[in-house]
């Protein structure tokens, strides 16, 4: 599996409440929850955002609440990858469970917001390809690529009792 896209850079302690304000609670439509994400922290951000395009951000990401509207509202603005130093447990847990990638890494200092990144989950490899440098990550099994690329875990598990993944 690989993403590429544009990075959106964020610092320490975003919590659910910055990325989908409790006003905006009333949907689990991941369209409408992306239309007001972040949106406290940069200005036109869900509506500047291209499908495929990354958050880097520093520690503590996604602490908070432990409903899944925040990495829902992530995902509904089209944002495909996370790259935090550090994220709360149940945000880590959310957003694999609804599709979203998220990966723990440590040199975030090595991305500036507009950089254009590709990720390679299959090698466990981010290429900068605005610097041109490229940075390791454990590799992602193969069972939670499935599940990302099936749209998360529930959509994974009717896959696998479709036949469709095994």
């Amino acid at each position: 599996m690989k993403i590429k896209g544009r990075v959106w850079k964020f610092g320490d302690n975003i919590d659910t409440d910055l990325i989908i304000p409790a006003r905006y609670l009333v949907t689990t439509d991941p369209k409408e929850l992306g239309s007001h994400c972040l949106e406290g922290l940069k200005v036109g951000f869900p509506q500047q955002v291209n499908k495929g395009d990354v958050i880097v951000a520093g520690r503590n990401f996604g602490s908070g609440s432990s409903r899944e509207h925040a990495p829902l509202a992530i995902k509904g603005t089209g944002i495909s990858c996370v790259i935090a130093q550090s994220f709360a447990r149940i945000f880590f847990r959310n957003a694999i469970n609804i599709g979203l990638a998220i990966i723990e890494f440590q040199d975030i200092k090595s991305f500036t917001d507009g950089d254009v990144v590709e990720i390679d989950f299959n090698k466990g490899k981010i290429k900068n390809i605005t610097t041109g440098r490229e940075y390791i990550f454990p590799k992602y099994p193969e069972f939670l690529q499935q599940i990302i690329k099936s749209g998360g875990l529930m959509k994974w598990i009717q896959k696998q009792k479709q036949g469709i993944i095994r």
